[in-house]
């Protein structure tokens, strides 16, 4: 009885313990795009929220244009490199002129402070 019940515990705890991470569900990484061009984002572990959500496992996501992920508990700018989807969105139409990029996603908590490079990722495109 008393495996059966450390069991049924252990079993319930790695059920609820889901790994946190993000990723790009588009465009994939080495991808070559035509502007505009769509972006879809995904988290796992973590709910989307809009920004001022507090709770615990929310936060929104943030793409960062040629630029690195931040330090966890750092804010995220505000400026033209720094993309903010405050409102809970998990995908947007980017429009940049051709070139190669660098594009980080990065997961943070309702007051823009990132969660650091386990909620990262970044990945490399061209546009043409």
């Amino acid at each position: 009885m008393k495996r059966t019940l450390m069991a049924a515990f252990l079993a319930l705890t790695a059920a609820g313990a889901s790994a946190q991470s993000v990723s790009f569900a588009e465009p994939a990484d080495g991808a070559t795009v035509t502007s505009p061009f769509k972006v879809k984002f995904n988290v796992s572990g973590m709910e989307v929220k809009p920004a001022g959500d507090m709770s615990e496992k929310t936060g929104h996501h943030h793409l960062i244009i040629n630029g690195d992920s931040l330090k966890a508990g750092e804010s995220i700018p505000f400026d033209e490199k720094h993309m903010h989807f405050g409102k809970g969105q998990t995908e947007a139409e980017l429009k940049l002129p051709p070139g190669q990029y660098k594009l980080t996603m990065q997961f943070a908590n309702g007051a823009h402070q990132s969660y650091g490079a386990p909620l990262s990722k970044t990945i490399n495109i061209t546009v043409k």
